[in-house]
């Protein structure tokens, strides 16, 4: 009965964007002409990103494709809703104390609060509905103080921008609205996704504006490594006016502190209880929940019956 409580408690509220089964790896990576993106990203990411700490949360981790840039944390959680991405994830890096890999909603992250210094999400919040939902739980899983380093897609981008005023596109960019351009595919303006991330209790204290070349004609004209040189160059400058389809942030949480180093878990049905290793299960001390460990991953999706 407590299982099924739990089940229902996390299906509750919102549309999830699942790339279960997909091979995100394969189908949007690998051969797909975007190592420009990649490089451009790998950039930003490792001027924001806080150099070390004791544990870093990438939400949305896929197969790890940034993982490398972690190398100065003592751990690092990559959780992703997709088992099948985590699955790539473990291929490429392997088994052990310092990778956890976790299945779970980002809307139901289950992290103890304060559990660590730094969150990154890169190409998630684009797939969001409820923007506030999943800000408002990485700011409570960060310690006081912990960094935040977010990637969107950003709405007010200089082809929407040429597109609207040349009557080629009915919505305007500088409405600060998301604006869904595909299912569970949206494009923020910068005001309105910096208001977000101040209503959720961060305070922004840097950005780049980054993949300004992604446009075909680019690819063709030049390599992908001369095009994230030029890149390299202009993302300072141009998070002033932030015209490119992408942009990075950093934020912080308020205060200082240490992350929490006693328990790592937190049940994401009741956001309480302590969890305790059964078997190949967790259980919750709370609510009852039972949650599977199954080839290394930790399975927070929907609870196990229990046996």
């Amino acid at each position: 009965m407590k299982d099924q409580l739990a089940e229902r408690i996390l299906n509750q509220g919102h549309v999830i964007c699942d790339y279960e089964g997909t091979s995100y790896r394969a189908r949007f990576w690998e051969g797909r002409g975007r190592e420009y993106e990649d490089l451009v990203e790998r950039i930003a990411l490792r001027r924001l990103l806080p150099p070390r700490g004791r544990r870093l949360l990438e939400v949305g981790a896929g197969f790890g494709r940034l993982a490398e840039l972690y190398a100065g944390y003592d751990q690092v959680v990559l959780l992703d809703y997709a088992k099948s991405g985590l699955l790539e994830a473990q291929e490429r890096l392997g088994r052990s104390d310092r990778f956890l890999y976790v299945a779970a909603d980002l809307h139901h992250l289950p992290l103890a609060p304060g559990a660590c210094d730094t969150v990154v999400t890169v190409r998630v919040l684009h797939h969001l509905v409820n923007v506030q939902s999943a800000l408002r739980g990485i700011a409570a899983v960060l310690r006081p103080g912990g960094a935040y380093v977010l990637e969107y897609a950003n709405k007010r981008n200089l082809k929407a921008i040429l597109r609207y005023l040349s009557g080629r596109q009915s919505w305007s960019p500088f409405v600060t609205t998301p604006y869904e351009f595909a299912e569970l595919n949206f494009d923020f303006h910068p005001s309105w996704m910096t208001h977000e991330l101040h209503q959720a209790g961060f305070t922004v204290d840097a950005g780049l504006a980054v993949s300004h070349f992604r446009h075909p004609l680019f690819k063709r004209l030049a390599s992908p490594r001369a095009l994230a040189a030029v890149d390299r160059l202009m993302q300072r400058v141009g998070a002033v006016w932030k015209l490119s389809p992408s942009v990075f942030l950093r934020g912080h949480t308020p205060g200082s502190g240490a992350v929490v180093t006693e328990d790592l878990f937190c049940c994401p049905a009741c956001g309480k209880g302590s969890l305790t290793a059964r078997g190949d299960t967790l259980v919750c001390a709370g609510c009852g929940a039972l949650w599977a460990v199954t080839d290394g991953i930790y399975d927070f999706k929907t609870p196990v019956a229990a046996q």
